[in-house]
């Protein structure tokens, strides 16, 4: 049978596991239903177009048209997949209907596939739907008809109106996938010839989303890339932000105020408020939507107290999507400015003077994902808490509350090193500020691009991981 879901495409990079999952669901012989879910350009329909290219599966895109056409594009995918061209003329207006008519028709082998991506939109042209496939799941496909795949970018949505308690799906599914961006490993996959400082810089500047990774030629070096896909007014990236957030909110000028101010340093509703030039009042709705969607996070300072019992002393939210951070901090602002300077020239003027300190903040947060896979090297059993800590008196980049009592405090350095042992110095003077109530024992660590010559991986009760190796080269 034809796949109308299938078409050429990019290489295709990573999801083992995910594959791996789907494929164990479509080969049981009972049915399957498998809610995705993640922010969008993270690859959901990437990852069903590959999984779908070899079965027959009817692939529903979701929008915001009206159910019934919605409904009638869902029946002349059903149509073709099942060589059933009368149901593309039918006079079908309900989804009870249309559902039923095409398990009516399927007669295998196997499982029919049916695909509902961005489901948010179907569902919310058809409140009732949920209600719908639950019936039709307990009545029918849950024996082994059909395997179900509800796809949604709304990540608030899916988990309360698919996978929530007050859901009429809610116990139904049999495996679940939260796609997430790809980790700063899986990523380098995208540009397999560069070195691993660029890898890096890369990640830094559009994190692990597929979509934002393939904007960067890789035969062009980061800086040339940077020019052509984020700064070139027709480039693929340079109205991005503005195109996501057009897509999910409304009053897209006073969300972009919001990641305005976070991106600029802001990090609570007060000092949020001020900068985004919005009621401190009202703000907590935006901050909720911009959370739900992925694009902004809470963070707490790190000890083995807030990671056993969380508390609102501290908070600060943060933004947690690495293009909004770059494009906020060189783009947003200096819209009209690159206008007039070209790409070419903003990145000389504009962008390349502050690129180090922003690579710095970058190489942070690699280093606080990188943790955990350090302790699965050092055999550290888990589990345990990445994190950071601040107060009034210190900042610290990495800490990492373990699972067997120790407590992992780190300081990252991106630049040169004048001195390994100043570095080591200033690493100690943070460590005699944290607040280590449980009298735990410190494990120091220190993240530097390459390590200073001379120095050793452990020396003086302190360990060096360097890029190379937090890529897993050494």
């Amino acid at each position: 049978m034809s796949n109308p879901a299938s078409s050429p495409t990019a290489r295709f990079v990573g999801r083992a596991r995910e594959l791996a999952a789907l494929e164990a669901a479509w080969r049981a012989r009972a049915g399957a239903f498998v809610p995705i879910y993640g922010r969008r350009r993270v690859g959901k329909s990437e990852l069903i177009r590959r999984f779908v290219a070899d079965k027959p599966a009817i692939y529903h895109v979701g929008n915001q048209a009206p159910a019934g056409l919605q409904i009638q594009e869902f029946l002349t995918q059903a149509a073709r997949v099942l060589a059933e061209p009368l149901l593309a003329q039918s006079t079908i207006t309900d989804w009870r209907q249309a559902l039923e008519a095409v398990d009516d028709r399927w007669k295998g082998p196997g499982k029919l596939v049916v695909v509902l991506d961005e489901f948010q939109w179907t569902a919310g042209a058809s409140p009732e739907l949920p209600s719908l496939l639950q019936e039709i799941w307990d009545r029918r496909w849950q024996h082994g008809r059909v395997m179900l795949i509800l796809c949604g970018s709304f990540v608030g949505f899916m988990e309360r109106e698919v996978l929530g308690a007050r859901s009429p799906l809610f116990g139904r599914r049999t495996a679940q996938i939260h796609l997430a961006p790809f980790g700063f490993r899986e990523a380098a996959a995208f540009h397999p010839r560069w070195s691993r400082v660029d890898q890096a810089r890369l990640w830094f500047l559009v994190g692990g989303v597929p979509a934002y990774l393939r904007a960067f030629d890789p035969d062009a070096s980061i800086e040339q890339g940077l020019a052509a896909a984020l700064l070139s007014e027709m480039a693929p990236l340079h109205r991005e932000p503005e195109f996501l957030l057009r897509e999910e909110l409304r009053d897209v000028a006073g969300y972009q105020a919001v990641l305005y101010a976070v991106a600029a340093g802001a990090g609570t509703p007060r000092e949020i408020a001020v900068v985004a030039g919005l009621p401190e009042r009202g703000l907590h709705y935006h901050l909720d939507q911009l959370i739900q969607l992925g694009y902004i996070a809470r963070r707490r300072p790190l000890t083995a107290a807030t990671a056993r019992r969380p508390t609102r002393a501290g908070l600060r939210f943060v933004l947690d999507d690495a293009l909004l951070r770059t494009w906020f901090r060189f783009v947003y602002h200096q819209r009209s400015e690159i206008a007039r300077l070209g790409p070419t020239a903003a990145l000389a003027q504009l962008v390349r003077p502050h690129l180090d300190s922003f690579y710095g903040a970058g190489f942070e947060r690699l280093a606080r994902e990188a943790l955990p896979l350090l302790w699965d090297a050092e055999g550290i059993a888990g589990p345990g808490h990445v994190g950071e800590y601040w107060s009034k008196h210190v900042q610290i980049d990495v800490v990492g509350v373990r699972g067997d009592g120790w407590i992992d405090l780190g300081e990252c350095k991106w630049g040169a090193i004048g001195s390994s042992a100043g570095l080591t110095a200033e690493l100690d003077g943070k460590i005699a500020r944290y607040p280590n109530a449980g009298n735990a024992t410190i494990e120091r660590r220190l993240f530097v691009r390459t390590r200073p010559r001379g120095t050793q991986p452990r020396a003086g009760g302190t360990r060096w991981h360097t890029l190379d190796e937090l890529y897993g080269d050494g």
